[in-house]
């Protein structure tokens, strides 16, 4: 005689077909998300491709052409507008990035005089709103002679990048062993030396999120390239696609074509710097 088996409760489900129904459950909410999240891209690109006055009749799959692309590349400024965002972008990177890097790192290895409260201050100036920062940061830079140039928004963009990049980059020192700064003086590098050629290497990963974030922010920022960007030859991308909204009628089917091409460097600089992403914004926001 068989051995009895065991009664299985009414109304219990199989393991397996629990799993397969939350699985599909989840796939589904996924490729929701996805959709909800790729719509207005794929939106944008659409109507790009409709014309001058394609906007106007987007659900009508009739009448692609590139006349947009091949209006704001040929007769406008954009090529012009395209680089000075490059030169602000590339400047606040590099600048913002070696100010971070080196102050995160002089408050998580030394300790002088204030250092508590400069991470503090750093944390406390982003509550300030952008809108009360426009008239100081005018008066500082007309002070300096820097409205309207390079340097003058390279420098604003630095102000608002560095705090937070420096604070995510002290983070991520802590996660560095001392040890290894010890070992560096032992071989008689000096504190530069030591910061350069063996915490450097080490925090590429931190390097790279605030690097991203820097470039992001000096990218897409429109109401400081707006105010302190007065000549045309000068426009950013941000400030240049204002000039495709008159008071009687705004471009539509040229800023989708000049919003495409804008995302370009953007997602080429964010698949440059994914592979570090996750590594360092964990280890930046884990310790610190």
């Amino acid at each position: 005689m068989s051995a009895a088996q065991p009664v299985r409760p009414s109304g219990h489900r199989p393991r397996e077909q629990r799993s397969r129904t939350a699985s599909a459950a989840l796939h589904t909410a996924l490729v929701a998300a996805s959709l909800v999240s790729v719509f207005p891209v794929a939106f944008i690109i659409f109507v790009s491709l409709r014309g001058r006055d394609g906007w106007q009749e987007p659900t009508r799959f009739v009448g692609f052409d590139v006349s947009n692309y091949s209006h704001i590349l040929g007769e406008t400024k954009f090529l012009t507008w395209f680089g000075n965002s490059v030169i602000v972008a590339l400047g606040t990177t590099v600048l913002g990035v070696l100010i971070a890097a080196t102050a995160g790192y002089a408050v998580s290895r030394m300790r002088f005089p204030g250092h508590r409260p400069l991470m503090w201050t750093f944390l406390v100036v982003q509550m300030f709103p952008m809108a009360v920062l426009i008239v100081p940061l005018y008066n500082i830079l007309g002070e300096l002679e820097l409205l309207d140039s390079y340097a003058g928004l390279i420098v604003t963009y630095c102000s608002i990048s560095v705090p937070f990049c420096a604070w995510m980059l002290k983070g991520y020192f802590d996660t560095v062993p001392v040890e290894i700064d010890e070992a560096g003086r032992v071989d008689g590098l000096t504190p530069f030396g030591t910061f350069w050629r063996l915490i450097v290497p080490l925090a590429r990963p931190g390097l790279a999120v605030t690097g991203f974030y820097s470039f992001i922010t000096a990218w897409g920022e429109v109401a400081f390239a707006t105010q302190f960007m007065s000549s045309e030859e000068h426009y950013t991308l941000a400030v240049g696609l204002q000039t495709f909204v008159g008071q009687q009628k705004a471009e539509w089917g040229l800023m989708t074509a000049a919003a495409v091409l804008i995302t370009i460097p953007a997602a080429l600089v964010f698949f440059v710097a994914q592979r570090h992403l996750v590594a360092g914004l964990t280890a930046g926001g884990t310790k610190g």
